[in-house]
């Protein structure tokens, strides 16, 4: 049986028992629930409130009357009460809706205390909101489980639903792995990123595997497996909230913060930001690699149990990033030799013309040969530097580009019998003023002649 218990934190082994997601995250925080009603009184109740839901009343008013039944319900009982509801006919659809009045319910008992007061709209807030919609389609998945052993007729629905837990976990988790993982490496903190990336990665591969094969699967194995990935999905979102949220709650000032806002914009989230600001506004942002990442002895008293051995241990990553001589481009920060050397490794070579249409620069790749070009061509006019017959067409493809109606354009053609792709693009700066254009000249002959042997090579990356 799968654990799903992070080492060492000293909850039950009974929790190793195949429940729904959110009966897992009750289960191991050691939640008993007084039983006061029969089994049939309970199941009538949820079978109102259920009806009460689908008629369009909402989560914030049945939340409170949902949290009084729940106290004469086990929550070991729900899937069992959610299973035989099924099974008398009521919808599964309708009986997903119950998971927005479980994550409302469910809520405080999923976040610590000293996560329980950030702002939704804080990038640590939005992040909290997207496992509550990550833990809302695994328990779907667990429900689905079960109709799928008595009908393959919901394999479709499953499928979708697999389909936007794959999308759900990857937006997630890729904000977890490029914004907040380097914070814990440059503290010396490792082994939890590393863990907990093992683990982000292990159930996108199992979800992306079962829309595969779910088809040629017998009912029962799928069903296993269905269950088994909601509840390594319900385990990640239990060592997020409990151990790495409260972590870098605690150990990240505004600026980082501030930081982890700017880029999460570019990565985009599930969920919509709620009214109220992230409180960030106006901070300056500070980068891991401008963190010093150093722990103080007080550091241990903040964090979450699971967490406090390693402070000790920590070893801060003092690497200093910028040197003296760099250039600094927005994205990295380079030496002129370096940058020089990285255009030659490319497998593909680039001619740049500024505004006024004149080369500036081109590369020369080590790794393929292009258009032949020399020294010779810089300041020249870019449709000076093709045959005559086609002057007009670079003429009116940088003309294009310069008035923004397209980003860029392809075309092909052959080079000593190689089929190549010539790609030019708009080159503009932040503001979207045009600076010039970039001519990128790539060499697609495998690909396009031995397709299949290409995709023999695919790795999932």
């Amino acid at each position: 049986m799968l654990s799903l218990l992070p080492a060492n934190t000293g909850y039950a082994e009974g929790a190793h028992l195949n429940l729904n997601s959110y009966d897992i995250v009750i289960y191991l925080m050691g939640m008993e629930k007084a039983v006061t009603l029969t089994a049939s009184e309970r199941k009538e109740r949820l079978k109102n409130l259920l009806k009460r839901l689908t008629s369009g009343e909402s989560v914030e008013q049945l939340k409170r009357e949902f949290r009084e039944l729940l106290d004469s319900v086990s929550p070991l009982e729900i899937p069992l009460i959610e299973q035989e509801l099924v099974a008398e006919g009521v919808p599964i659809s309708d009986i997903l809706k119950m998971c927005d009045l479980h994550v409302e319910l469910f809520r405080e008992t999923l976040l610590p205390q000293e996560l329980r007061d950030v702002p939704p709209s804080h990038p640590l807030g939005l992040l909290i909101r997207e496992n509550e919609e990550i833990l809302k389609l695994a328990e779907a998945l667990s429900m689905y489980a079960g109709q799928l052993q008595r009908s393959g007729a919901v394999r479709e629905a499953v499928k979708r639903l697999l389909g936007r837990l794959v999308s759900s976990i990857r937006r997630h988790y890729v904000k977890n792995q490029m914004l907040l993982f380097p914070y814990l490496e440059r503290m010396g903190l490792e082994a939890v990123p590393r863990v907990l990336w093992g683990k982000d990665d292990e159930a996108l591969l199992a979800a992306r595997r079962l829309i595969r094969e779910l088809d040629s699967m017998e009912p029962s194995k799928a069903a296993e497996e269905l269950r088994e990935l909601s509840m390594k999905v319900s385990d990640l979102v239990f060592r997020e909230n409990k151990i790495l949220y409260p972590t870098l709650w605690a150990l990240l000032s505004p600026r980082e913060w501030a930081a982890v806002e700017r880029e999460a914009r570019k990565l985009g989230y599930i969920v919509e930001a709620e009214g109220g600001g992230s409180g960030l506004e106006g901070v300056e942002p500070v980068y891991p690699y401008e963190f010093s990442g150093k722990l103080g002895p007080e550091a241990a008293a903040v964090l979450p149990r699971e967490m406090r051995g390693f402070v000790g241990r920590a070893r801060p990553d003092e690497y200093r990033l910028r040197r003296p001589g760099d250039i600094d481009l927005g994205t990295g920060f380079l030496r002129p030799e370096e940058i020089a050397g990285i255009f030659s490794s490319l497998p593909l070579e680039v001619t740049y013309a500024d505004a006024e249409g004149r080369v500036r620069f081109y590369s020369e790749s080590r790794l393929m040969e292009g258009f032949p070009r020399t020294r010779t061509i810089l300041g020249r006019k870019i449709e000076y530097c093709h045959p005559p017959r086609l002057e007009g067409l670079v003429k009116k493809t940088v003309e294009k580009l310069r008035r923004g109606e397209a980003d860029y354009e392809v075309f092909w053609t052959r080079i000593r019998g190689r089929i190549v792709r010539v790609l030019i693009s708009a080159v503009r700066d932040r503001e979207g003023r045009f600076l010039g254009v970039l001519e990128t000249v790539e060499d697609f002959t495998d690909v396009l002649e031995n397709p299949e042997a290409v995709k023999e090579k695919i790795v999932v990356l």
